[in-house]
């Protein structure tokens, strides 16, 4: 697979590796047509999964290169990393104020941003999208910092990171098109909006790589911009949904373990 890739320009390799995570989500989302219904243990053990995925991906996969790029630069070495992760918390949350969406197992009147009339489905798509871009960004930039050649910057480590952001995209799936599923919406109009969530990610890989790529003096910056705009993600939205449904003993272990799943994966790779 490193072979493959390597003889391709680091802005499809971007693009192949958003796609490669777009497809778990769809996996996630076919699950509609076996099922309408989901274990809600299950379900909260996968997302505290992705929250521990997330946590490790972003200090293992981001702040820590981010943090051993601005050692060779004239500036305080935690000065990049420290602004960059600040500015993707506040990116998301202005996202969070602008677009309308609903999170998972909320009642509609439970809608965030700019009001709207759009239907609840439309709504449930915007939340796990908004999600979904800094994950894309995260990719696009790992493979960008390969491109331009930084020593704490790998092939094999930034395919370490798509797997990691592929496994936990299989829930993502699951949440949006299940709860459609069982509002009446038909076995394929649901796995399409569910696996529509993902196909952000792509975009986002492409933009990311093509971002550090032009300017390679931002790599350290976008790097944390990543890494802020997923902790964020994680604390706001993630962690909160996968200790309501009272399975709080569940969904840390399953954190525990999606965190030591990803950090292995980059140490042993990366």
């Amino acid at each position: 697979m490193v072979d493959f890739l390597q003889d391709l320009s680091p802005v499809v390799q971007a693009l192949l590796a958003g796609l490669f995570t777009w497809s778990f989500t769809a996996l996630g989302a076919a699950s509609v047509f076996l099922t309408k219904e989901i274990n809600r243990k299950f379900l909260d053990t996968m997302l505290g999964f992705a929250a521990g995925v997330m946590i490790a991906a972003s200090y293992w996969s981001l702040l820590s290169p981010a943090i051993e790029m601005s050692s060779m630069r004239q500036v305080p070495v935690w000065l990049p990393a420290a602004v960059g992760f600040l500015l993707g918390g506040l990116f998301l949350k202005g996202m969070d104020e602008l677009f309308p969406h609903i999170q998972y197992g909320r009642p509609s009147k439970d809608a965030e941003g700019i009001k709207t009339s759009w239907q609840r489905s439309t709504l449930l798509v915007l939340a796990v999208t908004l999600h979904n871009i800094p994950e894309g960004l995260a990719i696009g930039v790992a493979f960008g910092a390969v491109a331009v050649g930084h020593a704490s910057a790998n092939l094999a480590g930034a395919l370490a990171l798509t797997i990691g952001i592929g496994i936990q995209n299989f829930p993502e799936g699951l949440v949006i098109s299940l709860p459609l599923r069982r509002e009446g919406m038909t076995c394929l109009k649901s796995f399409f909006y569910g696996q529509a969530s993902a196909i952000v990610e792509p975009i986002a890989a492409v933009v990311g790589a093509g971002s550090v790529i032009l300017v390679e003096s931002i790599l350290p910056y976008a790097l944390s911009f990543a890494a802020g705009a997923m902790i964020f993600v994680v604390i706001e939205e993630i962690i909160p949904e996968s200790q309501r449904g009272g399975n709080a003993s569940l969904a840390t272990m399953g954190a525990m373990i999606g965190f030591v799943v990803m950090m292995i994966l980059d140490v042993s790779f990366g």
